[in-house]
């Protein structure tokens, strides 16, 4: 497992997003194979998830994979795990974003995660270099790498003050769509996910409200294919493929495509009043169809 490969953010594309966060990574390390950009979720959770935490977990993350998603998590114990294995289990892509130095995993239980995830195409991440120890700081800091790979970013259960909140955070501030699985009212770790939805986080009823966000659809024979479409404008397929990718905020938007204000307003009026997306409130927009 110990081939550690080593690059610049902006040379892989599944990567390359996580060159214009704050605080981006210099250069990642990386074991196994870093998979060819597609749609990609992030699933984060409790370290100690309920049992109606953990089902939800893998019938969601069961549904992505079959519809080849990609999830990402962070191989920590409790809901990342799960989402993990869950996707493995349905014979999906998954990546792993560690604390760590490569050639050490913790939590030293999930070895074998690790190893599975490799051996069926995934790859395990960090930007510590070998050799670097864990340290708790580290678990904050990669949080903004998961959310950064991702297209979604979903929260199974969180505590008010849980270090999972961390991840939605970054998330939002990246320009991520963030969703939220709702939950009892009275439950501890649903609080977290409650509060993120009153705030505004999208609130996951079925596997079918993630795939809406992420621009997925059934076609004619129940297969799902891209709502990928060609524009002549190409200021106007640029902020198309941007959303169509999960980035979904305005000033975001025009950061990544690197369009002029002016130029941005033109094209993304042009998408509005033609019908491919709409605006949200909030500066956010969302494809159509």
């Amino acid at each position: 497992m110990m081939n550690i490969k080593k690059l610049s953010p902006q040379e892989n594309k599944f990567l390359q997003f996580t060159s214009v966060i704050d605080n981006p990574p210099k250069c990642l390390w990386y074991v196994g194979n870093l998979p060819k950009r597609r749609p990609t979720v992030a699933i984060v959770g409790s370290r100690k998830p309920t049992d109606y935490g953990k089902s939800v977990n893998i019938s969601l993350t069961t549904e992505l994979a079959h519809r080849d998603v990609i999830i990402v998590s962070g191989l920590a114990i409790g809901h990342d795990s799960i989402a993990h294995q869950a996707c493995l289990d349905a014979g999906g892509t998954t990546v792993a974003v560690i604390g760590n130095g490569l050639d050490s995993i913790y939590p030293k239980r999930n070895e074998r995660l690790a190893e599975r995830i490799i051996e069926s195409g995934g790859a395990i991440i960090s930007e510590y270099s070998p050799g670097t120890p864990v340290y708790p700081s580290h678990f904050l800091e990669r949080n903004r790498l998961i959310s950064a790979l991702a297209d979604v970013v979903i929260i199974i259960e969180a505590g008010e003050r849980s270090g999972t909140l961390n991840t939605a955070a970054h998330a939002l501030a990246q320009g991520k769509e963030v969703m939220a699985v709702p939950g009892n009212i009275t439950s501890p770790l649903s609080r977290g996910c409650n509060r993120l939805i009153a705030q505004g986080a999208t609130p996951i009823l079925s596997p079918d409200d993630v795939l809406d966000v992420l621009g997925l659809t059934k076609d004619n024979m129940g297969s799902e294919v891209a709502n990928q479409i060609n524009f002549d404008s190409p200021d106007a397929q640029l902020l198309y493929d941007l959303l169509h990718n999960g980035i979904n905020d305005g000033d975001q938007l025009i950061l990544k495509s690197g369009l002029a204000p002016a130029d941005f307003s033109m094209a993304i009026t042009m998408l509005e009043l033609n019908g491919y997306i709409k605006a949200t409130g909030n500066n956010k927009y969302t494809i159509i169809g």
